[in-house]
């Protein structure tokens, strides 16, 4: 499907494109390095037992998967996509005040459902500039999207240091503070116009190129994807308040979700050198056992006496369990699905992605007021069964991809999808 003409408005690159595009990038991951490891422990500072907090963490995906879509949908139809993007940056900004308000569960919840609604789309909408600008002048997105995942990074150190001295009320004032960098750099976002094709997010694609892609490879493959990430959702709801009760200080939480974050990265960094020759399936094979492996041993660390360097080390499958889900999904994506529906392939992975995690938040809660650090066990077989799942895909895979590609470039495009997460 060819793609309509550039106007002439459009052919003129901003003036320093690259580096309005690495700060707006940069201010996004801050509020997103803070709000991942340390939310639950403001959540459970402020009284909320497990159950409630797996509530507030969990309700928001469940929206998210709906919202999102339709707003990068929007976005896409703007007179320009960074307005779009200021006004979500703004209204998110009001919206996390809301965390000052007497923090009853119904008021955490219906704020937390509220932001999120304004908050998730800042990435695609960032990426969709970016890539804009890729396609349009060369630029490098690579180049300008590691300062995501720098200021990620930053932002799980320094949270962790200042919550080390200030104690879990400090987790809003950051939030806020990291917004109001991130309007300030938005104000500063590039003008592009609309963009020549769709959103990866967008729901009218979606709609119109879903029905090739339910093939019996498309959806074990991403369904697969979906339970595996979604087994980490105990990880990420409840590992720092595990970390607290037994005695780390904020600062080491800070430094173990940093040293995921930094494997991770290295994994983009070295893949092609490791694994280029390996099918996706083996990718994604690998990685499920990582997942298990973490499973098991996470519980294991403490008792046997390994310490925040045990933890350190498991923390370092970071790079199998989550570094090879996200590569291994642009791969078969790329050598499976024609270009013109790449898009909705995207949009399709994300839903399951955001539905499967959302469903084990939910009952991580329970699990945790239960089980406590075991819960990870419980996250076993979940991996398992996204192993069984891609097993069940490669039964059914291509004889060959629709097209090569330079691989080098796939992996630094997934980079795109770090954080939280």
């Amino acid at each position: 499907m060819p793609l309509p003409p550039l106007s002439p408005e459009q052919l003129v690159k901003p003036r320093h494109f690259e580096l309005r595009m690495s700060l707006i990038f940069g201010t996004l991951f801050i509020s997103l390095g803070t709000h991942l490891p340390y939310f639950p422990l403001w959540l459970q500072a402020k009284g909320f037992h497990a159950e409630q907090i797996a509530v507030i963490l969990a309700a928001p995906m469940f929206l998210r998967v709906v919202t999102t879509p339709l707003l990068t949908t929007l976005a896409d139809r703007a007179r320009d996509r960074a307005n779009v993007y200021v006004a979500l940056v703004a209204a998110s900004l009001l919206l996390s005040a809301g965390y000052f308000l007497t923090p009853t569960y119904a008021m955490v919840l219906a704020v937390s459902l509220a932001l999120t609604v304004v908050w998730t789309p800042h990435s695609p909408i960032a990426d969709s500039l970016a890539l804009s600008g890729v396609r349009r002048f060369g630029s490098n997105y690579a180049s300008m999207r590691k300062w995501g995942s720098i200021c990620y990074l930053c932002a799980n150190v320094a949270g962790g240091f200042i919550l080390a001295a200030t104690g879990p009320q400090a987790v809003p004032v950051i939030i806020v503070l990291a917004l109001g960098a991130a309007l300030v750099a938005g104000l500063l976002a590039p003008r592009m116009g609309r963009p020549r094709k769709a959103s990866p997010l967008s729901a009218a694609e979606i709609q119109h190129a879903a029905p090739s892609l339910f093939n019996a490879y498309f959806l074990y493959f991403t369904f697969g994807v979906g339970i595996i990430t979604a087994s980490h959702a105990f990880l990420y709801g409840f590992v720092s308040i595990y970390w607290k009760s037994i005695g780390i200080s904020d600062s080491v939480v800070g430094l173990l979700w940093a040293w995921g974050v930094v494997s991770e990265v290295c994994m983009f960094l070295f893949f092609n050198r490791i694994f280029a020759s390996v099918s996706v399936v083996k990718v994604m094979v690998i990685a499920a056992v990582g997942s298990i492996v973490r499973w098991i041993i996470f519980p294991l660390v403490w008792p046997l006496g390994l310490g925040v360097a045990g933890f350190f080390a498991v923390q370092s499958l970071h790079s199998v369990s989550v570094a090879m889900v996200l590569i291994g999904l642009q791969r078969m994506i790329a050598e499976t699905v024609s270009e013109e529906r790449t898009g909705a392939a995207q949009g399709i992975a994300y839903f399951f992605n955001g539905f499967f995690m959302a469903a084990v938040t939910l009952a991580s809660g329970p699990l945790y007021d239960r089980l406590g650090v075991d819960g990870f066990l419980v996250m076993i077989p979940i991996a398992i069964a996204g192993l069984v799942l891609i097993g069940l895909a490669s039964r059914s895979a291509p004889k060959r991809p629709i097209r090569g590609g330079d691989e080098r470039s796939l992996v630094d495009e997934t980079r795109q999808t770090v954080a939280g997460k």
